[in-house]
């Protein structure tokens, strides 16, 4: 009988924090550490379906080149349920990375949702992956929430935003779980000063949204930031405390905001690093 312990790899939610999941799982690979199965929530589903199948690595050689003007191009306004449609951004992702369904990728891979009249956490593991992902991202008041199966689907951040109950359902044995918002626990939450507003032209862009010295009041964007780091941080929280997993990996990522997609290079090293730190316990777990 195999003993080898069945590993899942869980990748949590965070927005553009999220491509530090490119990072992980280029370092885990590295280090011999080969996930059996992967869960994930928002931007962890679409990085998380990317890995299973076979397409991390072109993930990550786009994200590493991605500028702020490549992402203003996925913008596709549509302020009646969300700032955006998303439709450009899963355009992309299904032409580029994967155009498949659940039972052709190469290991299994499931991602969460949220059902917005009930408030229930939904399991998405049947059809194709790109639907799955879409209703996994819809982030309230950002994208737009996607019909699925006769309900409205959210964000599955609303719920868990670490989905390691997912993985333990698959089958795993040990789970290895990326916590994007560790680093945010009981810290203030900074937006973009001026330096940032320099050096980046989406912050430039959305300069007369956030907060600027001498004002009291919280902007738009400052507002979203912090409300979508709390919510997530704060549920995390608490589901990670009644269900633990074996290993948390947490990228120290700093202010990186919700919208800051073309810092994936930084985000990617920060994710490599937090492996680094954490390879002592997921060898002694392994060995174990």
């Amino acid at each position: 009988m195999d003993s080898t312990p069945r590993i899942g790899l869980v990748l949590g939610s965070g927005s553009a924090r999220g491509w530090a999941h490119l990072g992980v799982i280029e370092a885990l690979a590295a280090h011999g550490v080969t996930p059996h199965l992967v869960a994930g929530c928002s931007i962890g589903a679409l990085v998380g379906a990317s890995y299973a199948h076979g397409k991390a690595e072109a993930l990550a050689d786009w994200v590493s080149g991605l500028l702020w003007q490549d992402v203003i191009r996925l913008f596709d306004l549509d302020l009646q349920s969300g700032i955006l449609k998303g439709e450009k951004v899963m355009r992309l992702f299904e032409e580029r990375f994967v155009d498949a369904r659940f039972d052709e990728l190469r290991i299994p891979f499931g991602c969460v949702a949220t059902d917005l009249a009930r408030g229930q956490e939904i399991w998405l593991r049947e059809g194709p992956v790109t639907d799955a992902v879409r209703a996994s991202i819809a982030l309230p008041g950002l994208f737009a929430p996607v019909r699925r199966d006769g309900r409205w689907l959210a964000d599955g951040g609303l719920v868990n935003p670490i989905p390691v109950s997912l993985a333990r359902a698959m089958g795993a044995d040990v789970v290895i779980a990326v916590d994007l918002g560790a680093d945010l626990v009981g810290s203030a939450q900074r937006t973009a000063t001026d330096a940032d507003t320099r050096t980046s032209g989406l912050a430039r862009l959305t300069q007369r949204f956030t907060f600027r010295d001498g004002e009291a009041t919280p902007s738009l964007t400052a507002v979203m930031n912090a409300t979508i780091h709390i919510m997530q941080t704060r549920i995390a929280r608490s589901r990670l405390a009644g269900d633990p997993p074996d290993v948390v990996i947490a990228p120290r990522l700093g202010p990186m905001g919700v919208m800051d997609f073309h810092r994936g290079a930084e985000a990617i090293a920060a994710g490599r690093e937090a492996v680094e730190l954490a390879l002592p316990l997921i060898e002694r777990i392994l060995d174990r």
